[in-house]
């Protein structure tokens, strides 16, 4: 059985997050722009821009944990932080999309 991170860890490396997803323990919100959501995105990832999610946080489960990816990390970090703060458990993907990538995980492209 998976084991939850501590409340106070806001992020997750990769390597953990797709243990996350592989175990199908929680649900992964890219919060990047539309342009970058289609050029290449972790398989499974709902894509709710940042901008646009206090707008949408209701379609949100609450509960299953929530795994925040961007490209980088920091609007993944700053959306799980704005959705813990509404309640819900949310990690961001250290690293993001990018890192996923480097570490040679699979990517949905085009």
């Amino acid at each position: 059985m998976l084991s939850p991170e501590p409340r106070h860890q806001l992020e997750v490396d990769v390597e953990r997050a797709d243990v996350i997803l592989s175990e199908g323990a929680a649900r992964l919100i890219d919060v990047r722009e539309e342009w970058e959501f289609h050029r290449r995105r972790v398989p499974g990832a709902t894509l709710v821009p940042l901008a646009l999610l206090p707008s949408r946080v209701d379609e949100l489960p609450r509960d299953v944990r929530i795994l925040v990816i961007c490209e980088h990390g920091s609007r993944s970090l700053a959306a799980a932080e704005f959705l813990r703060g509404r309640g819900f458990d949310a990690v961001s993907v250290a690293g993001g999309t990018a890192a996923w990538a480097r570490a040679g995980k699979p990517l949905d492209q085009g």
